[in-house]
């Protein structure tokens, strides 16, 4: 999987439509629809998980699990004030930054295990530096990763990362001022 370095583009109004929908139907205990809503976007709920943990595989599949059971329990909650979509995006990345913050508590837990995992998945038909850029990105430390997905590639502001990951704005912009540096140092030692 390469990564993306652009934001995921937005929704058709139609697609935001029919998820609502498909919300209030789910939230009416109605698993059909939450089967649709969940086909619809585990891909993009996966994919922002693998970006921020930085390895693909069994883990990410159950943590994007863990979203959609997430996703499942708040449904009737949900109160339509943003699409569907971003919503599951919120918690793709709340489920992520949790993992994070439980590996930091487990000191034990190797970083080049990661690194292993990640590189075990890689296929033969993967472009060269599609698997550099991944093995560099999963190799930053954890905030300054998150930090560098979210803005760079997810497209967040400065300060919904703050929000987000409980830290100060200049924060925000240090950490990806590191990651940013750290990348460019990884990539060219791979070069």
């Amino acid at each position: 999987m390469l990564m993306q370095i652009h934001p995921m583009p937005p929704m058709p109004d139609a697609v935001i439509d029919e998820d609502a929908a498909l919300v209030r139907r789910a939230a009416s205990a109605d698993v059909a629809a939450f089967e649709q809503l969940y086909r619809r976007h585990h891909r993009r709920v996966h994919a922002v998980i693998v970006r921020l943990v930085g390895q693909a595989g069994a883990r990410a599949e159950d943590l994007t699990q863990e979203a959609f059971v997430r996703a499942w329990q708040a449904l009737p909650a949900f109160r339509f004030e943003s699409a569907v979509s971003t919503w599951l995006h919120r918690l793709a990345v709340t489920t992520a930054l949790m993992e994070l913050r439980a590996r930091r508590s487990r000191p034990w837990q190797d970083d080049d295990t990661e690194l292993e995992q990640l590189a075990a998945t890689d296929t033969a038909g993967r472009a060269m530096l599609g698997r550099d850029l991944e093995l560099a990105v999963s190799s930053l430390p954890p905030r300054a990763r998150a930090v560098l997905v979210l803005h760079d590639v997810e497209g967040w502001k400065h300060e919904e990362i703050a929000t987000e990951l409980g830290m100060a704005v200049g924060s925000s912009k240090a950490q990806l001022h590191r990651a940013r540096g750290l990348l460019r140092e990884r990539l060219g030692a791979m070069a």
